[in-house]
């Protein structure tokens, strides 16, 4: 199964959990409501989330004449994918790492860490900004978007559930065939749970694609993968101290310290399966 298809498949597995959840409540005027609260939040994220995980991270403006170097990678890398050059950013931290927003190619945004400048070679910087620049290309700030607008929608359900619920009492099914208490709060319980799931393997996905098509971008498989095993070590020793669990899902590898339970649920894949699909495409 390709990766836009799985993309799609999960889409719509959040989107019958909606529908399902619709019919326990009985009928489609809350999910409505819920749906439209959600996608006012998700449009603003959308449209501004560049200006504000930015400031979040304090980035400083990068050109040509500060940073050299790395401006010729991107600029190389951008016309080979025919693409506006992207806007670049220093985040000042020593902690190795990269991310890529902005809404589409013609808004695009690149930021690095003081600490990756330092670590990486300039065959493995090309690796990650041919990774970041893919997330742009392949439009995953609309598809997270997305995700995002339908997983809140299950979220907002799930709360509604759990006070009808209280208010409803413990019954079985209606002659509406709406759930009864008991059903409402299972659901309750799971819903949320089964989105989140969803939401994690959407980004997983995303982070696979965006591996492979920046693999073929710069034309070299193996410079992502050496940079992906220095960027894993460097960040479990010393964890970005300004990263946040909202935002962690941007960088290229996890910049938060991540023990057995949280990289059960993280929204990176495994670090040795991404290089493992990086080596095979470089045999």
């Amino acid at each position: 199964m390709t990766s836009a298809l799985k993309t799609t498949v999960l889409l719509a597995a959040l989107t019958g959990l909606i529908m399902l959840i619709g019919g326990l409540l009985g009928g489609h005027s809350g999910v409505e409501i819920a749906f439209v609260i959600a996608l006012g939040m998700n449009f603003f994220s959308y449209w501004f989330s560049d200006k504000l995980v930015l400031r979040a991270y304090g980035a400083r403006p990068l050109d040509e004449n500060n940073a050299p170097e790395l401006y010729s990678i991107v600029h190389e890398l951008a016309q080979d994918a025919r693409i506006p050059m992207p806007r670049l950013y220093l985040i000042d931290s020593d902690t190795p790492n990269a991310f890529a927003t902005g809404r589409n190619p013609k808004h695009a945004a690149v930021a690095v860490t003081r600490g990756i400048m330092r670590l990486c070679t300039r065959e493995e910087l090309k690796g990650v900004l041919s990774h970041e620049l893919s997330h742009v290309i392949n439009r995953d700030i609309l598809v997270s978007s997305i995700a995002a607008t339908l997983a809140a929608v299950v979220m907002m359900l799930g709360s509604w559930m759990r006070w009808a619920s209280i208010f409803g009492g413990f019954g079985g099914r209606d002659d509406e065939g709406r759930g009864g208490g008991l059903e409402l709060i299972i659901m309750a319980i799971l819903a949320p749970f089964a989105a989140m799931l969803i939401q994690l393997a959407i980004s997983r996905t995303r982070e696979y694609a965006a591996d492979a098509s920046g693999a073929r971008l710069s034309h070299h498989p193996l410079y992502l993968a050496n940079a992906l095993r220095k960027l894993e070590i460097a960040n479990q020793r010393m964890p970005m101290t300004d990263a946040t669990p909202a935002t962690a899902h941007l960088f290229i590898v996890n910049p938060l310290r991540a023990g057995l339970f949280a990289r059960l649920f993280s929204t990176h894949p495994p670090l040795e399966e991404r290089i493992r699909r990086l080596e095979r495409m470089a045999v």
